[in-house]
């Protein structure tokens, strides 16, 4: 992804109009993000995106029509339409006296999960939505940074004030188990957390930073920011250190003085200055393990993520633009098996037997290797979605 692209969602997300500036004035000349805000649930993903903008709009429109429930209403998650057209749009509840009362409404709970999708991005972007319907259970936000001309009013607003946490992923990132898991981890933090990535590198002595760095950058092999879980409420009240000034900063006055004194050293953008900042407040980061943003790095120079070996991938990150090229076989099976499989089908023989046998073409790359690795989080996720939806509503027969 364009290094400008990363920087926008970062600065969108934590309301830094100053950062959109500079940034765009003096990295690249294309136009900023906005933002599109939809919902994502298995039942209303369409199988076919021509546009980012269109995302929204094409999940409404295929969700079930029921009288008197709003689309943004329905259930989220698997199998839940047929509920609620059996339940019918009735808003009141009767009790057992046969008097009618209204329910009372229920607080809507959702996850908030970021991405910016540039230039060509909008087929990875749609993959990467539906892998997140697919295997999530509770109701998903989606905020979508797409490139558009840069209205007029947009200095005057504030994106994302009322949200709480945030997940943040590059696109070329794949879910292969459900999201609430890693949106949990919100409840680890201690109460000087306030973000959490993985490590860039599970060896030192290979990994980038601690070879080629020219800045400071978080721990002994810095972080990657490709998948980022935030809680929002926190980075807006928080002061930091920042090796500048004996005072600390806030975000939006941190960034771009940070940006001026490290512009010629930079290399990754957003992700670089991020590994500035939690240098100098390490008491801010918590570190989730390397299955959690499974990269290229962790198998092909051998398999050296331990996490993976034992659980499985839970987030695949393509990155390298490995997708969409013959370099890395592994991740492009997983992804093209997401991309194809179609939601009414079954996901045993749709999409996990395929993307099982796919691996026997891969053996001849160290990823190949350990198709156990890609496959054991998205076995496990069917098979609980199995048991809980037909298993256990099976009654033995009188």
């Amino acid at each position: 992804m364009r290094i400008h692209c990363k920087v926008v969602v970062i600065a969108l997300c934590f309301g830094v109009v100053l950062l959109f500036y500079f940034w765009g004035g003096n990295v690249a000349d294309g136009p900023l993000q906005k933002e599109v805000a939809v919902e994502g649930s298995r039942n209303s993903f369409p199988s076919s995106v021509k546009r980012v903008h269109d995302v929204g709009s094409k999940l409404v429109r295929r969700s079930p029509t029921v009288p008197g429930v709003r689309s943004e209403d329905l259930p989220k998650g698997r199998n839940n339409a047929n509920k609620v057209i059996k339940r019918g749009g009735n808003v009141n509840a009767k009790r057992k006296t046969g008097r009618a009362t209204a329910r009372r409404p229920r607080k809507e709970e959702f996850m908030h999960l970021a991405m910016v999708a540039c230039g060509n991005r909008v087929e990875e972007t749609s993959t990467l939505i539906k892998s997140a319907v697919l295997f999530s259970l509770k109701k998903i936000k989606v905020h979508i940074f797409a490139e558009d001309p840069l209205i007029p009013q947009f200095k005057e607003m504030v994106i994302l004030k009322d949200v709480d946490s945030l997940l943040y992923v590059d696109t070329d990132v794949l879910f292969l188990r459900p999201m609430d898991d890693i949106w949990r981890m919100l409840k680890s933090f201690n109460s000087s957390q306030l973000a959490a990535m993985a490590p860039e590198h599970e060896i030192p002595k290979i990994g980038w930073y601690s070879r080629f760095a020219r800045h400071p950058f978080y721990g002994i092999s810095g972080v990657n920011s490709g998948v980022m879980l935030m809680n929002l409420t926190r980075i807006r009240s928080t002061l930091f250190k920042n090796g500048m000034i004996a005072t600390g900063l806030s975000w939006e006055e941190l960034l771009h003085p940070l940006y001026q004194k490290y512009k010629n050293h930079i290399t990754w953008g957003d992700q670089d200055l991020l590994n500035i900042i939690f240098h100098y407040n390490p008491e801010c980061l918590f570190i989730f393990p390397c299955q959690w943003n499974y990269r290229p790095d962790h198998c092909m120079y051998g398999s050296n993520c331990k996490g993976a070996e034992e659980d499985g991938v839970s987030i695949l990150h393509g990155n390298r633009g490995v997708y969409h090229d013959e370099k890395q076989p592994a991740f492009k099976v997983v992804y093209d098996g997401i991309r194809d499989f179609p939601f009414d089908d079954n996901m045993f023989q749709s999409l996990f037997y395929p993307i099982q046998a796919k691996f026997l073409d891969t053996v001849n790359t160290l990823c190949g290797r350990i198709p156990q690795v890609f496959l054991k989080q998205i076995e496990k996720t069917m098979r609980k979605v199995f048991e809980e939806n037909v298993i256990r509503h099976i009654r033995p027969h009188n």
